[in-house]
């Protein structure tokens, strides 16, 4: 039972800590509402899960075989967040969703994730630490315990920004969050080329 709790404290503190996928749920909640920023987590939870599952099964060797993929995961990352952090810096801040774009798909969701390098060593390193042996039960119950943290994290970043919406009810307001949101992602992307 002890492995259980160990899995389920390093999915909370790679779950919860800021990242670009907790970033767009934040900017999600604040812009679209808790309800509607639950397809982005539910897509963002089971890509990663995929994700999770596929290194704990041996997808780690290919990338250590094949570093040119590796590197083409992290530029592609990067050029995604530095896409995202464009567009929320030119979004106009008016919350009336009429005509606008809907909130993030789950389909978009689980490709940040597949973008993500913090997703990806996240997923190297659980699995090396709880799985490395890629004894598939061991790897299933990660899994499972990853999906149900991971998930409620994501969540719990989409409600604070749903929370936020009622004090950025003016489209001036929306403005400033998108761009320190879009600041944030920025940061993010940069870091990655460090």
């Amino acid at each position: 039972m002890s492995v259980v709790f160990s899995m389920a404290a390093f999915a909370l503190a790679a779950s919860i800590t800021p990242g670009p996928v907790n970033i767009v749920a934040l900017g999600s909640g604040a812009r679209f509402g808790f309800r509607a920023s639950l397809r982005h987590v539910a897509g963002a939870t089971l890509g990663f899960v995929l994700l999770l599952v596929l290194v704990g099964l041996g997808l780690h060797e290919l990338l250590r075989q094949w570093p040119a993929l590796t590197q083409g995961i992290r530029l592609s990352g990067v050029a995604f967040l530095l896409y995202m952090a464009w567009k929320l810096a030119r979004d106009d801040g008016r919350l009336d969703t009429e005509g606008q774009p809907r909130a993030p798909s789950a389909w978009y969701g689980a490709l940040m994730q597949w973008l993500n390098p913090k997703a990806w060593l996240a997923c190297v390193a659980g699995m090396g630490a709880f799985a490395a042996d890629g004894e598939a039960r061991l790897v299933w119950l990660f899994a499972a315990v990853y999906l149900v943290i991971c998930y409620l994290s994501v969540a719990c970043w989409a409600y604070a920004g749903s929370f936020l919406r009622h004090y950025l009810g003016n489209p001036a307001g929306m403005r400033l969050f998108n761009r320190a949101m879009a600041a944030l992602l920025a940061v993010s992307a940069a870091c990655l080329l460090l």
